[in-house]
């Protein structure tokens, strides 16, 4: 019998266009149950599309949508995926912010109806971030648009492996761990594999590439809306994965560039305390530094940004002294103004130098997203488009460019790397050390170890509180984990 005989799925010629973007180009993909596949390519390569057509949200312009050896292309629906026990979790989350977390699992599954269906979802959602997330710490009665973005994609997490009156065969992750700590992030790949070895099958869809390669059976590889290459993970190794997707950059190309301490350089542009933090460090930030945010999500890295953010200029316990940027990591609420074009979301930060008597120069406002979107490769057509139309990961390159383009001397980057494929990380971290050169000061919260190595000191928060200061050349992984667990020593 052949891989494709006993499929749960198989996409056969898939084609997708959007206007002049030819999104998915004659795509061939098969899963099968007890596997997990890998799903790699840059901001654009078409996987989010295609999970898109799996997942029944998007109808192909051509091709074959084959479940379980049945052509069903025709009316292939969201309901007739979820039918055929196919679930997706999206890059960009779908919970229902004004609806508690039982009442988002009420939404997703019907057959929790009648007399006490809020007791029920609630068992229901709970026994799956138990078993997922043990110590998630969340309540089912808890209002969704109160949680953290990382407790959030939890919720959306475990939703989508709870099972009533369908079954969960093959469950879709795009970019699943993209706001977890890396404690939160081994859990559910833990769980991935247990789901997998109990027959099920899980897509997986991520920009950070060592996730892939110890948690995928087979890796599928796009570029340009094509599949480029199908292996198995065990026949990658990053170097030649990196290689597959097209990317020329090296990965982690300059985190080891000389270190000298720019403390000593004058006062410092940032210095606070944490709100309610009684004693312990003081974060501080000088000119051309570039300072980490690290510890277990959740535990005041965030509130320190919008702290800092906040301040304009000083406070009792929070001193900034210059113009300051933000970069969201939750580009849909906190982000993105979702009504514009990808040039007025650039844009609007430097609103104030683009003006010529009183208007707005549309052709500087031009000239400056399309310089950017050479620098910093936004994948599209035309800059006018809706910000909307860009892939996740294209969107946040927007932000990026927002706040660099900007006169901001300061810039606070929240966990900004979410859905960043890994080329454009390289030519984000070059700027970065490029304009910190030059005297601009970054505070930069991150999920990502080897983000960190980027930092010329890094402040470890634990409990709303700063328990650790290390320079680059002492922070390690044990380190952290023992500052985000540990009383600081």
């Amino acid at each position: 019998m052949s891989e494709a005989d006993h499929s749960i799925v198989r996409l056969d010629g898939v084609e997708k266009h959007f206007g002049a973007v030819h999104a998915l180009n004659t795509v061939d993909l098969v899963v099968t149950p007890g596997e997990c596949l890998g799903l790699v390519g840059h901001n654009g390569a078409g996987k989010s599309t295609l999970m898109n057509v799996l997942a029944g949200t998007q109808i192909p312009d051509q091709g074959r949508i084959v479940i379980r050896g049945i052509d069903s292309t025709d009316g292939y629906t969201v309901a007739t995926a979820k039918q055929h026990g196919i679930r997706c979790v999206f890059q960009e989350l779908s919970l229902c912010p004004n609806l508690t977390v039982a009442e988002n699992a009420r939404v997703m599954h019907r057959a929790l109806t009648g007399f006490g269906w809020r007791r029920r979802a609630a068992a229901l959602i709970l026994r799956d971030l138990d078993e997922i997330f043990p110590g998630h710490g969340i309540a089912s009665q808890e209002i969704v648009g109160d949680l953290s973005i990382a407790k959030r994609q939890m919720v959306e997490i475990a939703r989508a492996f709870s099972v009533t009156d369908a079954p969960a065969d093959l469950v879709i992750l795009d970019e699943p761990t993209s706001s977890l700590d890396a404690v939160v992030a081994q859990q559910l790949l833990t769980f991935v594999r247990r789901h997998v070895a109990a027959g099920g099958a899980c897509v997986l869809i991520s920009h950070l590439l060592g996730e892939v390669l110890s948690t995928a059976d087979r890796i599928v590889v796009m570029r340009d809306g094509a599949v480029v290459e199908v292996r198995k993970a065990s026949d990658f190794d990053r170097d030649s994965l990196v290689t597959a997707m097209g990317s020329v950059a090296k990965d982690g190309d300059g985190a080891g560039a000389a270190y000298a301490s720019k403390r000593a350089d004058g006062s410092p542009k940032v210095r606070a305390r944490p709100a309610g933090q009684v004693e312990g460090p003081d974060l501080t930030a000088h000119a051309g530094e570039i300072v980490g945010l690290a510890g277990l999500a959740g535990h005041g890295q965030t509130d320190m940004l919008i702290q800092l953010h906040a301040a304009r200029p000083s406070t009792r316990h929070t001193h900034v002294h210059g113009p300051v940027a933000l970069v969201a990591g939750d580009r849909q609420t906190d982000g993105i103004f979702p009504l514009w074009s990808i040039a007025g979301n650039i844009t609007i930060r430097s609103i104030r130098h683009l003006l010529r008597h009183a208007l707005i120069d549309a052709a500087a406002e031009r000239e400056m997203a399309s310089q950017w979107q050479q620098r910093i490769g936004i994948r599209t057509p035309d800059m006018e488009n809706n910000i909307l139309s860009l892939s996740g990961g294209n969107q946040q390159k927007a932000l990026f460019a927002r706040a660099l383009a900007s006169d901001a001397e300061i810039l606070l980057m929240d966990d900004p790397m979410r859905g960043v494929d890994v080329g454009t990380k390289q030519e984000v971290y070059r700027i970065i050390r490029d304009e910190a050169a030059n005297g601009r000061t970054f505070i930069w919260y991150t999920t990502e170890m080897d983000e960190l190595k980027h930092c010329d000191h890094v402040y470890v928060f634990r409990d709303g509180a700063i328990v650790a200061d290390l320079t680059r050349r002492e922070v390690t992984e044990e380190k952290l984990l023992h500052a985000s667990f540990e009383a600081a020593e």
